[in-house]
């Protein structure tokens, strides 16, 4: 575990603040929620990905995705892709500034774009659920027709699944 240096009391609420440094270097936004573990006599903050939990159900609808339309999909949340049908070695990769703008401001991109070395065309729909945005779907294809229909769509399924 790597020490900080920097020690926080507990108010009379049982509150601590995390500084704004070690929240700006680990990406976590203000009403983002932790989980919190113990380990011995430490307490462990983990950044939650309600997303995460759906991991599976991501992988499979990228695989029927895939069969269905032969399009490759990634499925990601805030911060890592969690789910795609093209090469496994992108499951757990950072998603990078660009894609974390489009989560943070919701929007919608379509056009060509080279996603992880892979220079194609793209349609990329956020995940919304209730207010929030927890990750985006990718759809990448060789022609240039827009998919946002169909990314929609998988949104769609991942967000009502996620407001439960």
């Amino acid at each position: 575990m790597k020490s900080t240096g920097v020690t926080r009391k507990i108010d009379d609420l049982g509150r601590i603040v995390i500084p704004k440094e070690i929240r700006k270097n680990l990406g976590i936004r203000d009403g983002e929620s932790l989980e919190i573990f113990t380990e011995e006599d430490n307490i462990i903050l983990k950044k939650h990905s309600e997303i995460k939990k759906y991991e599976e159900l991501s992988a499979r609808l990228s695989e029927l995705i895939e069969n269905t339309f032969k399009i490759n999909v990634i499925i990601t949340d805030r911060q890592k892709v969690i789910a795609t049908n093209l090469d496994k070695d992108l499951i757990n990769k950072d998603i990078d500034k660009d894609l974390i703008y489009l989560i943070d401001n919701r929007e919608e991109f379509v056009g060509r774009k080279d996603i992880y070395n892979y220079n194609s065309y793209v349609t990329i729909v956020p995940i919304i659920v209730s207010i929030d945005s927890l990750g985006l779907i990718i759809l990448l294809n060789n022609e240039e027709k827009e998919l946002k229909n169909l990314a929609k769509f998988m949104a769609k399924i991942l967000s009502d699944k996620l407001n439960i």
